[in-house]
């Protein structure tokens, strides 16, 4: 076993509860890590018996363009959406909102969620 770790991605998105953020969006930072058997992959050197980064990217990158109110919806799709696609032990996923507008100065606000 091993973990697959994708820090600070970054998209622009349009979630939140206040209508501005689903009109206007902002950015938000994705970490994930990805617990899965690394064995295969480490012996044979072949892609093909690996995880793939980019697998892992693009459902990030797919669910985050799905305009949502709570982050936590996010989360629990992109988490879903990882267990159904692929063969994970577990996941931990934290999802960031950059300056959430919470009428003073954030820098972020964020969940996390484990599979």
């Amino acid at each position: 076993m091993g973990i697959i770790s994708l820090h600070n991605m970054e998209f622009f998105a349009h979630h939140g509860c206040f209508e501005e953020e689903q009109l206007t969006g902002t950015f938000f930072s994705v970490d994930i890590d990805v617990e899965t058997e690394l064995d295969k992959a480490a012996q044979s050197d072949n892609l093909n018996d690996a995880l793939n980064y980019q697998c892992i990217y693009d459902i990030v990158k797919r669910e985050m363009q799905i305009s949502s109110k709570l982050m936590e919806n996010v989360a629990k799709r992109i988490l879903n959406a990882l267990s159904k696609e692929h063969e994970v032990t577990s996941a931990t996923i934290v999802i960031r909102k950059i300056n959430p507008p919470l009428g003073g100065k954030v820098g972020y606000s964020a969940i996390t969620m484990k599979l």
